[in-house]
């Protein structure tokens, strides 16, 4: 079973998203923000990496950029689920090192699609 650290200071955004994969049969941990996610990765490895780009304390792209420098996640897929939709913050993540970029509010069948897609 394949485990995603679903990081989002929204709590409602969290449970949603946990619902969603673990439906799908994916193993889920949850983070409040980067600095929490970048602590429990850390601790444990992520099969993916799905976050929130706007989040106090470390944003999303902040986050790919620390895990990217992590030697147990330079090829882990990281993935970033927001409401910034600008090509400027898409090419930011880009240039930080995360695999895709998506809008929410998310499509759950669509996240499931990526997430396979990606997943190894």
């Amino acid at each position: 079973m394949h485990s995603i650290l679903a990081v989002d200071d929204s709590a409602s955004m969290r449970k949603m998203v946990s619902f969603t994969l673990v439906g799908a049969g994916f193993q889920v941990v949850e983070a409040v923000d980067g600095v929490d996610a970048y602590e429990k990765a850390q601790r444990q490895h992520f099969d993916l990496v799905l976050t929130d780009q706007n989040m106090p304390r470390l944003d999303g792209i902040g986050l790919t950029r620390k895990l990217r420098e992590h030697p147990s996640y330079t090829a882990t897929p990281i993935l970033i689920l927001t409401t910034e939709s600008s090509d400027q913050m898409k090419q930011a993540g880009r240039a930080a090192g995360a695999t895709g970029w998506l809008v929410k509010p998310f499509d759950p069948n669509r996240l499931i699609e990526v997430i396979r897609k990606v997943i190894r």
